[in-house]
């Protein structure tokens, strides 16, 4: 005997999410219900299937059409990033995946750092393109500027707070 199966997942050796298909009743019933790796064929179930297939697309559309504007964004412009540099244009550790992102996200575009490839941090000062993917089906480059300079002010140039007097100490009874 066999049963009729939508698979809510992907399952090794069987099939992908939303394939319908037969398999063994044991293999079903004690398998696959159980785990909520598949639902009966039902023609409840079908339309729920179909309802989740449609919301599904339209989602990875709306993903893609996100990606792509982000795209248009990176290639039209160029991005600084200001770091100390010392002898032959070296800089005093490294650009990453991390500041580099950190640089998109200040001019109001949102990239992970998982997005940026980078096939080893940057170390001199110049000009880059750097790889990013921002979508399955979407990658583009971005041009990023190095420039040397000094990095933003630390608050031991400025002037320190005010000293607030100190609490007096509790001392515990013994």
């Amino acid at each position: 005997m066999s049963t009729q199966v939508i698979l809510t997942t992907n399952v090794e050796n069987l099939g992908t999410e939303g394939q319908s298909l037969s398999v063994a009743d044991g293999y079903a019933r004690n398998f696959l219900f159980p785990r909520g790796l598949a639902v009966p064929a039902t023609p409840a179930n079908l339309k729920r299937l179909e309802a989740q297939r449609k919301k599904r697309a339209a989602e990875a559309a709306a993903a893609l059409a996100a990606a792509q504007e982000i795209a248009s964004k990176l290639t039209k412009q160029a991005f600084e990033i200001v770091a100390r540099v010392g002898a032959e244009d070296k800089l005093y550790g490294a650009i990453t995946a991390q500041d580099i992102a950190a640089a998109l996200q200040k001019e109001g575009l949102n990239v992970d750092r998982k997005q940026i490839h980078l096939e080893h941090p940057i170390r001199t000062a110049g000009v880059f393109d750097v790889d990013v993917k921002l979508h399955p089906e979407v990658a583009t480059k971005v041009k990023i500027h190095i420039v040397g300079g000094e990095e933003p002010a630390t608050s031991a140039t400025t002037e320190p707070p005010a000293a607030e007097p100190a609490a007096p100490k509790k001392t515990k009874k013994k």
